[in-house]
């Protein structure tokens, strides 16, 4: 770490403490050069792999995205909003566990609609039609159908 005053590259750690609930580490630093001391944060740095679309585009992957097509999915329904936090949480820990660095976008869409099936079933239901494209009534009967057996 360089020293922000005299930009010596030499520093040591004088303290280190969790912060931001465990999420980062706080460093108090001290030159060994101009003795002057300074913080610093340390945060993981978790990437995300690219999605691969149904046209073959690759683009990052879009948190922001995800949760609107969560939130018009389960939109006047009674799940909370730590609910609706968790299930993201857990989408893209299932996403960055793969392993890869790109994934279809049928990957992320099934992964969707896996949380949203524990989360609300009419919210499941509303995203799976638009997700699979339901044609005609008899496909969610069908959906309809299979949660109930399950």
């Amino acid at each position: 770490m360089y020293c922000p005053f005299c930009n010596a590259v030499d520093t040591k750690v004088i303290d280190s403490r969790l912060v931001s609930e465990g999420s980062s580490v706080r460093r108090r630093r001290q030159c060994l050069l101009c003795s002057e001391r300074f913080t610093t944060f340390e945060i993981a740095e978790l990437v995300m792999p690219r999605v691969i679309k149904s046209d073959e585009v690759r683009e990052p992957f879009d948190e922001e995205k995800m949760m609107r097509g969560l939130m018009k999915a389960l939109e006047k329904r009674p799940v909370s909003a730590d609910a609706l936090d968790n299930a993201v949480h857990r989408i893209k820990a299932r996403l960055r566990a793969t392993g890869e660095r790109e994934l279809p976008s049928k990957v992320v869409g099934n992964y969707v609609m896996d949380e949203l099936k524990l989360l609300d079933k009419v919210a499941y239901i509303r995203f799976a039609s638009v997700y699979r494209s339901f044609e005609d009534v008899r496909e969610f009967g069908e959906e309809i159908a299979k949660l109930g057996s399950e």
